[in-house]
């Protein structure tokens, strides 16, 4: 099906497209979305994570921002703010955009998010193989911390989020947000 019978944009079509210069493309659900720079806060609690969640997943897959993945179906095309990936799947996607969603998906709420948009990216990940999707709520100090099975804990900045299986070990709440 091409998408001038459906009006969707396919993923063929969609990595012809360059970033603009006030941001970067994504595709939802077959739309070209342009998702705005990030801001300084933002950035700083994605980076304060990666460095804390580094040294706990070291050795077991890989970690990184800014992580460009492709769930299923064929018309979407995603960017996690934060993302680890299991070893052996890891070495096995050799693609430009990750197959699947990470097994781990940092996304940073900002003031241009809806919840109905993290919602959205929630559901995508978690039904493409995430095993573990963090909200980083950064003006609240907190964590949501939502499993495959839809269930959502609420980290805040007396607690600690504790790594999905099969990683072990914790991140304080409250040194994300030094």
């Amino acid at each position: 099906m091409s998408s001038a019978e459906t009006g969707l944009m396919t993923i063929e079509e969609f990595l012809t497209k360059p970033d603009p210069p006030e941001g970067h493309y994504e595709l939802h659900h077959g739309q070209l979305i342009l998702m705005p720079r990030r801001k300084k806060l933002h950035v700083k609690s994605s980076r304060q994570l990666l460095d804390l969640l580094s040294p706990l997943v070291h050795g077991h897959g890989f970690i990184t921002n800014e992580f460009p993945f492709r769930p299923t179906p064929q018309h979407e095309a995603w960017q996690a703010d934060g993302a680890f990936v299991l070893q052996d799947r890891w070495d096995w996607d050799d693609n430009d955009y990750f197959l699947g969603a990470p097994d781990l998906v940092i996304e940073v709420l900002s003031k241009s998010n809806t919840m109905d948009e993290i919602l959205d990216r929630q559901d995508i990940c978690l039904s493409n193989g995430s095993l573990s999707f963090w909200t980083i709520v950064p003006n609240r100090r907190l964590v949501l911390v939502t499993t495959p099975d839809r269930k959502t804990v609420t980290c805040n900045i007396g607690s600690s989020v504790t790594l999905p299986e099969p990683l072990t070990g914790a991140v304080a709440v409250a040194s994300i947000f030094v």
